[in-house]
């Protein structure tokens, strides 16, 4: 069984937000594949495991927050004996481009919290990880109000491509046909 995790934060004010591009790749890809309405269940909405891909697999959105974002996975991985290396976490990424998507196996949570929590939790760097590029703020924008800020209009609108290239990662990653260092370049702003 393998469990995508999408990072995000609840609440309306978070809707849109940079720090919840997670959230909208599973909300998208669980829709797009009809799983309905997830159950409120380990801390977050969870689409039980189902045939996707040929692969049984799970979805999560904790509602923990992000800081607080391994409790829930962790949860889950005891609850089903799912291995750290059959998690895909899904967060957004200050350090690449909007647009460009990384993915990587395992490393370092690169200052995220959100996965920082969640390698804490589980114990190891070992987790795969599907980054969202949302790209550094600028100058006069601190950290905090960067990611917590909504996507500017251009950005909303190329949101679809940044999607589609999730679902072909996602797609790749579920079949076992991605490695470390997948990098998709799904649309440039100037």
């Amino acid at each position: 069984m393998k469990l995508v995790v999408g990072l995000g934060n609840p609440g309306p004010e978070y809707v849109w937000s940079r720090h919840n591009a997670g959230w909208l790749v599973i909300d998208s890809f669980t829709s797009r594949i009809g799983l309905g309405e997830p159950r409120v269940k380990f801390g977050g909405a969870f689409w039980p495991a189902s045939p996707v891909e040929g692969e049984n697999t799970a979805f999560l959105k904790p509602f923990t927050y992000m800081n607080l974002s391994g409790t829930a996975v962790l949860e889950v991985s005891r609850y089903y004996d799912i291995v750290p290396g059959d998690i895909l976490v899904v967060s957004d990424d200050v350090a690449i481009p909007f647009g460009r998507l990384r993915f990587r196996s395992e490393g370092s949570a690169g200052g995220h919290k959100g996965l920082v929590s969640i390698i804490g939790a589980l114990g190891t760097v070992e987790v795969p990880r599907l980054r969202i590029g949302v790209g550094a703020p600028p100058a006069v924008i601190n950290m905090k109000d960067w990611v917590l800020g909504r996507f500017a209009k251009d950005e909303r609108d190329a949101w679809p491509d940044v999607d589609a290239a999730a679902w072909t990662a996602l797609g790749r990653w579920i079949r076992g046909e991605i490695g470390s260092g997948y990098t998709f370049q799904a649309v440039s702003l100037k």
